[in-house]
């Protein structure tokens, strides 16, 4: 009779890859957590509503842009040079100040005609974040163009201007410009 004494090792590595299961589990939920995900607000509306309706707001854009502009007044503007080794053109973005700022839009017709009776809402946001959005609704029309005044901005770095234009129900324009406060 032979006296078998063989060992095995299943069970051992069984266990080993459940406990290795398990600690990579923990490891990605707890990172996971401590990178909190930042709602979009892309065409000033939350990610959700703009997915579902976005075939309709492409439409309105198509609608507006075919009879309206929508310009930037009055701002200086600065070349970034963050990445020099980029072969891509560097749009030029509109340079901030630190403290209190002014924008002025204006919303023109294809024949040259100034609209006055625009719905117009401002939003300045950082991107990636909704923290900092300063939110300008039902912005008045004062010599000839839409003027929003004292938005103050203290954190340097990159911000967006947004503006929605609603002419009528059917003809929504949106304008989105980058801009930056460097210190």
């Amino acid at each position: 009779m032979a006296n078998s004494k063989e060992k095995t090792y299943w069970p051992h590595m069984i266990l080993g890859f459940l406990i290795l299961g398990i600690v990579l589990g923990y490891w990605t939920i707890k990172s996971a957590i401590s990178m909190p995900v930042q709602e979009s607000n892309e065409y000033m509306l939350k990610y959700q509503k703009a997915d579902i309706n976005i075939n309709e707001i492409i439409t309105h854009k198509k609608a507006f842009e075919r009879l309206y502009s929508i310009n930037i007044l009055d701002t200086k503007t600065m070349t970034m040079i963050d990445n020099i080794n980029s072969n891509l053109q560097q749009p030029k973005v509109v340079a901030l100040k630190s403290g209190s700022n002014s924008f002025s839009y204006e919303v023109i017709a294809k024949d040259k005609t100034t609209i006055s009776d625009a719905n117009v809402t401002f939003l300045l946001t950082r991107p990636h974040t909704v923290k900092d959005d300063k939110l300008f609704k039902n912005i008045p029309y004062i010599d000839g163009k839409y003027q929003i005044k004292d938005v103050n901005i203290t954190k340097e770095g990159r911000y967006t201007l947004q503006l929605r234009a609603k002419i009528s129900d059917s003809i929504i324009g949106y304008s989105q410009i980058s801009a930056y406060l460097k210190k």
